[in-house]
């Protein structure tokens, strides 16, 4: 059996004590790996690869033509990570914070693009925490959303996931002179409660969040946000609690991910006393409550509206799938050569999760 991923990095001498079933153990940094480990396998008993080095994976991938042709496209920039917040394993499983070289990224995107890919999700645990120097000059994530722009074939740019305090001044420009940038931002803050941000080692406060909101909503007063949240952190308090529920109800989350806090081994939070489940859960689905109460608010609100949306692919069911500007999920009629186009939808019902109608032929602007 091959037991691959964060936890299989982190626990990896405990899983072969445990389980004499585990033949091999696979950590995040070392998936290029595959192919040749089960091939050693055939003359090795056990085999554990776990070791960070992140440099040599990039280099290994780099060597590989990158022949997706989806028309939406995640592209890595980033990986691991530096903040070391306590309820966390990335930085003992990803290890710290590497950027890829800027023209490495720029040459795949080029490649995506040739191959007919509209849109890029730029891609890291910490985002826009990129920075990469050459020559004494520090590119980052402003200066590849700024020279992706230039591509006339590429619709969208997107970048997912951000750290509140990596949300510099240059990429907040970037909301207000960029035309392919999407106005949506998933920005986790975990918690609306000071006293629990500095138990998670967030580095950042709840005002410090709310001006990185303002500054941006200033440049482009269309962006939305999503987030994450950690319900029954060690030491929240019911106080703490509904300082996140004020939080939700201020920023109006279009949609986010909720979860009761859960200990990782080899975190700090992980030492912790955890909160009695039944209050926890209580607690998470009043929070859920909210979350989807928003979000089915903004869905409602495209209702009889015609919404800009990328198709994407065909359905089995001979819909088209699309996503807006928002990431918002669309399921429509309409022609199957408008996969790959820009098109505008008249929405004419929603649910929770998505968004349904036909494409129209309209030269009025979309939502």
């Amino acid at each position: 059996m091959v037991i691959a991923g964060c936890v299989a990095q982190a626990e990896n001498d405990e899983m072969f004590k445990r389980e004499p079933f585990i033949d091999v153990v696979i950590g995040p940094q070392s998936y290029h790996k595959i192919n040749n480990t089960i091939k050693n396998f055939l003359d090795v008993k056990k085999i554990e690869e776990t070791e960070i080095d992140t440099i040599e994976k990039f280099e290994h991938f780099d060597k590989i033509k990158n022949t997706s042709n989806k028309i939406s496209s995640f592209l890595t920039i980033q990986e691991g990570c530096d903040k070391f917040c306590h309820f966390c394993v990335v930085p003992f499983t990803r290890g710290p914070e590497y950027s890829r070289p800027f023209k490495k990224i720029i040459q795949e995107a080029e490649i995506l693009i040739t191959n007919g890919v509209k849109e890029i999700t730029l891609l890291g645990q910490n985002v826009n925490a990129y920075s990469f120097i050459e020559h004494n000059k520090e590119y980052r994530i402003s200066n590849l959303i700024n020279e992706l722009e230039k591509f006339p074939e590429l619709e969208r740019i997107r970048y997912t996931t951000s750290h509140p305090i990596d949300m510099t001044d240059d990429l907040i420009e970037c909301y207000k002179n960029s035309k392919k940038l999407m106005p949506f931002i998933h920005l986790p803050i975990q918690s609306g409660s000071n006293k629990i941000l500095k138990l998670m080692n967030r580095k950042h406060t709840v005002e410090q969040y709310l001006d990185i909101c303002d500054k941006i909503l200033k440049n482009n007063p269309e962006v939305k946000f999503s987030s994450d949240f950690i319900v029954s952190y060690p030491g929240e308090e019911q106080s703490d609690f509904e300082d996140t529920l004020n939080l939700i109800k201020r920023i109006k989350f279009i949609n986010s991910f909720s979860f009761i806090f859960s200990p990782r081994p080899g975190t700090k939070a992980g030492e912790f006393e955890t909160v009695d489940k039944r209050i926890s859960k209580d607690k998470l689905i009043e929070m859920q409550n909210l979350l989807f109460k928003y979000q089915t608010q903004t869905n409602k609100s495209y209702k009889d509206k015609t919404v800009s949306v990328l198709i994407e692919n065909k359905m089995n069911n001979n819909k088209l799938f699309g996503r807006n500007k928002y990431l918002n999920s669309v399921i429509c009629d309409g022609p199957e050569n408008r996969i790959g186009k820009l098109v505008n939808v008249k929405v004419d019902r929603y649910n929770q999760n998505s968004l349904f109608g036909k494409i129209i032929n309209l030269n009025t602007k979309a939502a």
